[in-house]
């Protein structure tokens, strides 16, 4: 528990552990992973239930990243392989894992009011829901650098990592599109992806 507590809300870790021992859940806690902030698995012959959640969230983003693995996790025990990943029965069983907590006031107002209002039709990733995103970013520890595309101006260069060098455009809908530099290619980036700002060093 004292170890689970570091990444979660204060008042969460008892309702969580219930869960996890409950339905003896495997939880993996993994570095960033770009393209996902949890994952799940279900129990084998082998193995139990896995869910792995990416260490770097803040303790708001971490518990609901966990209980949106947790719903996947009751959908299959409910149903298994019988509906879609997020169809309305994982909408359903994600709703009310999540009031179990809301309604023990772990969340912050603006975060709990969030919630509350994309209960109606809960988005297949906390990461589409892009509202809930802006504000949990509100709580993530300051200094790592990043910024969200939206904030940047039109024309501006940014680093995804791995040497990926982009240059802002315009916004087509709800992604804005960017030119990769290195290959002229062109990408849509949702308003909220973070990204670091990149600078040409001049010399001389």
């Amino acid at each position: 528990m004292d170890h689970l507590s570091r990444f979660i809300p204060a008042g969460s870790a008892p309702r969580v552990l219930e869960y996890l021992n409950h339905y003896k859940v495997h939880l993996t806690i993994t570095r960033q992973r770009k393209s996902i902030l949890g994952d799940y698995r279900h129990a084998t012959l082998y193995k139990t239930h896995r869910i792995s959640i990416n260490g770097n969230l803040n303790q708001y983003s971490f518990l609901i990243t966990l209980i949106h693995e947790l719903a996947h996790l009751v959908t299959f025990m409910k149903y298994g392989n019988r509906v879609q990943a997020h169809g309305k029965e994982w909408k359903g069983v994600y709703a009310s894992l999540l009031q179990d907590f809301i309604v023990h006031h772990i969340f912050p107002a603006d975060i709990e009011n969030a919630l509350q209002q994309s209960m109606h039709d809960l988005p297949a990733s906390s990461c589409a829901d892009e509202g809930l995103m802006r504000i949990l970013k509100r709580y993530d520890q300051s200094g790592n650098g990043l910024v969200m595309v939206e904030q940047l101006p039109e024309g501006q260069l940014f680093d995804i990592g791995e040497g990926r060098i982009f240059k802002k455009g315009k916004k087509l809908r709800k992604r804005y599109q960017c030119i990769e530099v290195s290959t002229g290619k062109i990408y849509l980036f949702s308003p909220i992806y973070e990204v670091k700002e990149y600078s040409i060093k001049r010399t001389g």
